[in-house]
């Protein structure tokens, strides 16, 4: 038997659609405090504006439930059962709010020892009180501490299994998932092998009683996950044995990159197949049996996607993420989400610090801009060499300062290719990072501070800087498969069509080859 390959493997934490800030554990409180009970008890006393609010366009990834109006008594028990098994993640919460106030009233520029003894209980030991060099009061956080601790807990992971027959979904992200008839949901920790023994089933072929025993299925819930379940056996997948580098895009941010000896796999995001697509696209068929690096570029939940990462676990022989975090609640470390959801094969790279794989050399570059000014150190692009051929991924970075890009091409020379993303309006600040906010933020403020890549002025200066021969704009989030984690959609006049149209332009005016990518592309480059 084999697993169908259009069975998704969606991770939830609580019932919500899981990402990194649902992972560590400070973020996580603050998430379930500020975003998920407020969305749910704003549901319970107005459906009917949140049901109108999903099928208006201009609010499209608002907070808003999208479930007709309907299920209201179901709600109102999430919200129950999340208060009382969730009454610390709420404390903790609190405790954060109490902090911050302690240190803005009696931090003062004199010793901050004495104040250890007024944090709030539940904090003690976790925290480390700080001034910055202008007598700024704040405070560092032992992450991994935390997760040693009852604000990391496993019981709440689960995973729900089911099928999906098209491309499009609607957006997860301000939804709780309900039980729903076609859909079986099973309470595994995301750092559960039988995942792993599960996903290798899409390749090979296994025995249905021994993964259904393991699972502890029986009745309904058995008879559903049956039907997940196939005797046509896959395609195998082809080993790139040329000698050339090739690119295969996948959409949005994800790119995979291979010689005969060696593939890296940049920000997965991977779709489905096994039904009918309009769109051109390779999909998790198309990826070798073995990845010998992941690629993470950012901590935003488009190129974190763990409903993507977790299936791929088991090929997944080294994964890169940026290093450290500054230890702040709006930059956890990702080593450490990445090692409590099972990955125990994960590599920091700092800025200007290279990693020598086979046949290539991968060397971490600053990424600036696209996180709302907000001190956060968890983000890194990525110049990958093999050869006398190179690459520049760049991600959603966007050149604020253009002299920085100057001393950077000090390092790397010419790029034979660039990528770089043009979603350049971005959600404000608080789209992403509202829940984290302890101080509120006036409107214009937010407005200002946006999840932004480059404009065309930005994007030109890229070009401008690194003289490349083939220029590719992506990132944009233009895949109907990336609609359910970015919430955008286009039109022609969108400003992110707009200005990457004057890039194309742009680059032909100089003889440049350059492409805004949608759907699949395979690029082949001699080392």
């Amino acid at each position: 038997m084999y697993l169908k390959p259009n069975v998704v493997f969606e991770p939830l934490v609580d019932r919500w659609y899981a990402w990194s800030h649902l992972i560590s554990p400070v973020t996580s409180a603050m998430n379930l405090v500020n975003r998920h009970l407020k969305i749910m008890e704003s549901y319970v006393n107005a459906p009917s504006i949140h049901a109108a609010s999903v099928k208006n366009a201009n609010m499209k990834g608002g907070p808003f439930i999208d479930l007709d109006g309907q299920k209201v008594d179901e709600i109102k028990q999430l919200i129950a059962y999340t208060r009382k098994q969730q009454s610390h993640m709420i404390d903790l919460t609190k405790s954060i709010y109490q902090l911050e106030k302690l240190l803005k009233e009696k931090a003062t520029g004199y010793s901050l020892e004495g104040l250890y003894a007024e944090i709030p209980e539940n904090l003690r030991g976790f925290v480390e009180l700080v001034y910055d060099l202008n007598n700024n009061p704040s405070y560092r956080l032992f992450e991994a501490l935390f997760y040693r601790s009852i604000y990391y807990n496993k019981n709440r992971q689960s995973i729900a299994f089911w099928i999906t027959s098209n491309n499009e979904r609607p957006f997860v992200l301000s939804t709780p998932r309900l039980d729903k008839d076609d859909v079986c949901h099973l309470p595994l920790p995301f750092d559960s092998p039988v995942i792993d023994e599960l996903a290798k089933m899409k390749r090979k072929s296994n025995g249905y009683e021994d993964i259904k025993n393991k699972l502890s299925l029986s009745g309904p819930q058995e008879t559903l996950f049956s039907t997940f379940f196939t005797e046509e056996e896959p395609a195998k997948y082809q080993n790139y044995s040329g000698d050339k580098v090739r690119l295969r895009y996948f959409g949005h941010a994800c790119i995979l990159i291979e010689t005969a000896n060696v593939s890296l796999l940049i920000d997965p995001l991977i779709s489905y197949y096994g039904y009918m697509s309009e769109i051109d696209k390779f999909s998790d068929v198309d990826l070798p049996d073995t990845i010998d690096y992941v690629l993470i570029t950012h901590n935003h939940q488009d190129h974190i996607l763990l409903e993507t990462l977790l299936p791929l676990r088991h090929k997944i022989k080294n994964i890169i993420v940026p290093d450290g975090g500054n230890r702040s609640i709006q930059d956890p470390r990702l080593k450490l989400v990445f090692g409590a959801i099972g990955f125990d094969n994960v590599m920091e790279l700092a800025e200007f610090e290279k990693i020598q794989g086979k046949e290539c050399t991968i060397m971490g570059i600053p990424f600036l801009g696209e996180h709302c000014d907000l001190d956060i150190m968890s983000k890194i692009c990525y110049h990958v060499k093999f050869g006398k051929f190179s690459v520049l991924l760049v991600a959603d970075s966007r050149i604020s300062e253009p002299m920085f890009y100057e001393r950077i091409y000090e390092l790397t020379g010419d790029i034979d290719v660039i990528c770089f993303g043009m979603e350049c309006d971005g959600a404000p600040l608080s789209w992403l990072y509202g829940p984290l906010l302890t101080s509120p933020l006036q409107r214009d403020k937010d407005n200002s501070r946006r999840l932004a890549g480059s404009n065309f002025a930005k994007g030109k200066g890229f070009i401008d800087t690194f003289h490349p021969k083939e220029v590719y704009v992506y990132a944009m989030g233009m895949e109907p498969w990336v609609e359910f984690i970015s919430s955008i959609k286009y039109t022609p006049e969108s400003s992110p069509i707009v200005e990457s149209d004057k890039i194309l332009a742009y680059c032909k005016e100089k003889g440049i080859i350059a492409e805004r990518l949608f759907g699949e592309k395979e690029l082949l480059y001699q080392k």
